[in-house]
């Protein structure tokens, strides 16, 4: 008998204490040389063992680089995040810097990944970083469409804090444009909600989120 084994499209991370270390210190670098501000507006701090999902708009390519930044600037977690899989396959060193990956068209590897997902938060100090949309979606006035995976594993943890991120990049004072970032209070949900309502839930908090980041602008230059 023959068996045809599966293959599953997962990436795992290998992460490097060296590189993350690196890293952190060349994106630091990066923002100030592309922007003009990096304005956050931090609304939750984790306590000292605390474990936390953040969840964020993606909009732009500077998604990617900002989960470091605020886990090692603001939040002192130890840091993951969930990547999709064709960008890790393109940019596999960020596998080396805490992101592992969900290939949306796979079922079975999706699965895969919320359960490492899991097993990522069963340590204190640990943190998350999710796209609930799944892919870069361009700035507009059209409603997004979130995934169910934060849904999941938000039915499947416990004493673990889920807070909104909201990214705004604003290129209409400068020649340089401004990074606005708010990050918002931990949300409660009742668990026992369905996996459809909790997310319309948790795309309302991301929303609220993402608008008080559009504000952060008019209140520091206020």
């Amino acid at each position: 008998i023959i068996t045809k084994k599966i293959i599953l499209s997962f990436i795992p991370t290998k992460e490097s204490p060296l590189l993350i270390s690196f890293f952190y210190r060349y994106i630091e670098f990066l923002l100030k040389l592309r922007f003009c501000s990096v304005n956050v507006i931090q609304e939750y701090t984790p306590s000292k063992e605390a474990r936390t999902v953040y969840f964020l708009n993606h909009n732009y390519w500077w998604d990617g680089l900002l989960p470091l930044y605020l886990s090692k600037k603001y939040f002192n977690q130890n840091i993951r995040a969930i990547m999709e899989y064709a960008q890790m396959q393109r940019y596999p060193f960020f596998s080396r810097i805490g992101a592992f990956s969900i290939d949306p068209a796979s079922p079975k590897s999706s699965i895969k990944t919320l359960r490492y997902a899991l097993e990522s938060l069963t340590k204190k100090k640990s943190c998350l970083f999710i796209y609930p949309e799944g892919k870069i979606v361009p700035v507009s006035g059209k409603t997004s469409v979130f995934q169910n995976g934060l849904s999941w594993i938000y039915q499947h943890t416990e004493a673990v804090d889920f807070v909104p991120v909201g990214i705004y990049i604003d290129h209409s004072k400068y020649n340089k444009p401004e990074l606005n970032i708010y990050i918002g209070n931990l949300v409660n949900h009742y668990k026992i909600l369905s996996r459809s309502v909790l997310t319309k839930l948790f795309k309302n908090d991301l929303d609220t989120a993402l608008d008080k980041s559009r504000k952060i602008s008019y209140q520091v230059h206020s």
